[in-house]
């Protein structure tokens, strides 16, 4: 991460990284996380797990939150859509979505604050344990938020994301506020 340019994007919270990536004939090297970097950014966040998901392609996994969670997130392989969404009651981006093309090329990496829904297949830190009981989301095809996914295959999807609620049926009840 030293070295690593904020690349600008339209929600405020979220941030789009671009690390400096050194190479040559053999191959690259690119620092995927520095604390101090991150912190100097205004990344304050303490990562304490890493995860590691898949997905063939035309699959979406979102929209996906957790309480007290922040991610920070990376495509390892291939190339992939990335989406976040401002849950923060209270916000003017409420419900507002940014996406960004994350890759083994360009080696962007997208930091999703606690207050915001993500759609991923992706590798990612996370700033809190991983809580079932806590975990929770919504559509990734809600009209109301209209995410532009994309896609010239049909999207498929689990059983849990085709049957998450729609923003509004939740909006109520999130535990995210704007200040």
């Amino acid at each position: 991460m030293h070295g690593v340019e904020r690349v600008p994007i339209k929600l405020p919270g979220p941030v789009l990284l671009q690390p400096i990536v050194h190479g040559d004939q053999r191959g690259f090297f690119l620092e995927t996380y520095r604390r101090s970097t991150l912190a100097d950014l205004g990344i304050a966040d303490d990562f304490v797990q890493d995860n590691h998901s898949r997905s063939r392609g035309g699959v979406v996994r979102g929209m996906h939150f957790q309480p007290g969670m922040a991610k920070l997130v990376r495509c390892a392989r291939g190339a992939i859509f990335d989406v976040v969404v401002d849950l923060r009651r209270g916000s003017p981006t409420f419900g507002q979505w940014e996406g960004a093309e994350l890759n083994d090329t360009t080696h962007r990496q997208l930091y999703c604050p606690d207050g915001f829904a993500h759609g991923f297949d992706v590798v990612y830190m996370t700033s809190a344990y991983y809580d079932p009981q806590r975990e929770s989301g919504f559509a990734y095809n809600d009209p109301a938020v209209a995410i532009e996914w994309p896609v010239e295959v049909e999207l498929s999807a689990s059983e849990r994301d085709l049957g998450a609620p729609l923003l509004a049926q939740i909006a109520d009840s999130l535990p995210f506020s704007y200040q």
